[in-house]
């Protein structure tokens, strides 16, 4: 794959990734793209779903969970168990 070719993708926000995977995913379904536009299109397709999954693993990573005590009252917090 021309991976190198997407390393504009890196830098797209999470927003923006998802509104061109989006596009792309309508043209191929559309079925009106030629064969070989239709690999092009797709392999950067997969580097936009990996630049979404990455950018979503990070906020992941960054969000708490508030910690409470006995009586129910916030005292921290913790890692979010995403698992």
């Amino acid at each position: 794959m021309a991976e190198p070719t997407f390393a504009d993708v890196r830098k797209l926000s999470f927003e923006r990734a998802m509104e061109e995977l989006e596009t792309i995913v309508k043209r191929l379904e559309d079925g009106k793209v030629p064969l070989e536009e239709s690999v092009t299109i797709y392999e950067r397709g997969e580097a936009l779903k990996r630049r979404c999954e990455d950018v979503l693993r990070q906020a992941e990573a960054r969000v708490d969970k508030i910690t409470t005590d006995s009586s129910g009252r916030a005292v921290g917090t913790a890692p979010l168990d995403v698992q």
